[in-house]
């Protein structure tokens, strides 16, 4: 059979075939974005009836924005691992949802995280290969209702460290014991309660992070050194501002709602200021070679040319 008699009896599905592959870039993401509705159903519910904070939505829009700042520049071929990775993902997360044989399904958010690291990898499938995988990864992770889960596995655990190191912070002005997240400060009794855990903190310093890198361009490499320097900033943030409210506290003196907050935000922006300025990569400074000698005519504004005789 000849080319020509191939090209004019051809079965339909190389017509089918041609049309998927054609398929611009935006279809198979909604296409996947579209197979993995019953996971987005549950954030939305979950974060409607008050079970989580609606944080996540951020991470959703920064993925969203990064989509569309790169639309351009989106593969009309996919990387095959990512796009592998990305449907792979997307079937497992369907079965984990609703149980497979014998085995149970497993709880939403396990389920979830999976839906929404196999929609990282359907997006990374497209995007340039410039842009970092990880900070993709993270954000798609931040986008889960989660913050509950972590007031609860992890909440404990931070404010017991916070109100150690507060006690250590505050022992040379005040007479301080501890017993766990409890502090003692001159007979007054303080209680480091759940919202001074720095869940949210630790949320959107990761956030930062994550947006920052994209933003900037931060390699893989640079993303994940920077990673341990964050957490310690988000930490630090939090106990110093706790500290400063348990002294507060302890003198007798307990700020005023309203300042109450104000110290949170100025803390917090601090703290994510810090973190988006470890994220920017830092600029070579010009070699001699390359900076302007004033009145050369290579100078910017230069109004005179000097010539060498």
């Amino acid at each position: 059979m000849s080319l020509a008699t191939l090209a004019r009896r051809h079965p339909r599905i190389v017509d089918w075939g041609i049309h998927i592959d054609r398929m611009p870039s935006a279809g198979w993401l909604a296409l996947q974005f579209a197979a993995l509705m019953p996971t987005w159903a549950w954030m939305v519910q979950r974060m409607r009836d008050g079970s989580d904070d609606p944080l996540g939505l951020l991470a959703l829009v920064a993925l969203a924005a990064l989509a569309w700042s790169r639309r351009r520049e989106l593969r009309a071929s996919p990387r095959l691992g990512w796009l592998a990775l990305a449907g792979a993902g997307t079937v497992l997360a369907t079965l984990l949802r609703t149980g497979l044989g014998g085995l149970p399904a497993l709880p939403p958010l396990a389920a979830g995280l999976v839906a929404v690291l196999a929609l990282a990898c359907g997006l990374l499938a497209f995007l340039p290969r410039r842009v970092a995988a990880l900070p993709v990864v993270g954000l798609s992770v931040l986008a889960l209702p989660l913050l509950s889960s972590l007031q609860f596995y992890a909440g404990y655990p931070l404010r017991v460290v916070t109100a150690e190191v507060s006690r250590w912070l505050l022992a040379p002005g005040f007479e301080v014991a501890r017993e766990g997240a409890t502090l003692m400060v001159d007979g007054k009794l303080v209680i480091v309660d759940a919202p001074c855990s720095g869940v949210q903190m630790v949320w959107l310093g990761y956030f930062t992070a994550c947006a920052v890198a994209l933003w900037a361009g931060r390699s893989d490499r640079g993303f994940v050194r920077r990673l341990p320097l964050v957490g310690l900033l988000v930490l630090g943030g939090n106990i110093v501002r706790n500290s400063v409210l348990i002294a507060f506290e302890g003198a007798g003196q307990p700020l005023a709602p309203w300042a109450h907050n104000a110290l949170g935000l100025l803390v917090l922006a601090a703290v994510c200021g810090a973190i988006a300025r470890l994220m920017v990569p830092a600029r070579p400074a010009p070699e001699l070679a390359e900076q302007p000698i004033a009145g050369l005519i290579t100078a910017q504004g230069g109004r005179r040319v000097d010539t060498v005789l």
